[in-house]
């Protein structure tokens, strides 16, 4: 589906203009992820996924990541492009959320460069 009503700035990106299937590039934009005062990840080395109509995706490294927030959680989803994810649900203090995170320890060949790179929801 293609919306060609979109305007776009100069120097702005827009979604309908993003490929299908999905585009993946590295990125040195500074990538950082907060949650209760907790710095769950920061890096500068973090791959983008762009996908028609869907907003970029981070995948971090996993040096990058306070693994120690993170807990493997039970179940996963297939992506027909990047192919199996497995979940984590983040822990800062008290509070648990479900399944926020996501990898792909076995990516299709076109994402291997995202294997175990992990991916937070907004």
């Amino acid at each position: 589906m293609r919306n060609d009503s979109h305007t776009t700035s100069p120097g702005k990106e827009c979604v309908w203009d993003y490929p299908r299937p999905p585009r993946l590039e590295p990125t040195s934009k500074h990538i950082r992820v907060e949650f209760g005062g907790v710095t769950l990840a920061d890096t500068r080395s973090a791959f983008r996924v762009l996908e028609t109509s869907h907003p970029p995706v981070y995948y971090i490294p996993p040096r990058d990541v306070a693994m120690e927030h993170l807990i493997e959680a039970p179940g996963g989803s297939y992506c027909e492009w990047k192919g199996r994810a497995g979940y984590y649900s983040v822990v800062v203090g008290d509070v648990r959320l479900e399944k926020v995170a996501w990898y792909y320890a076995d990516p299709s060949p076109t994402f291997r460069p995202i294997r175990n790179y992990i991916a937070f929801y907004p």
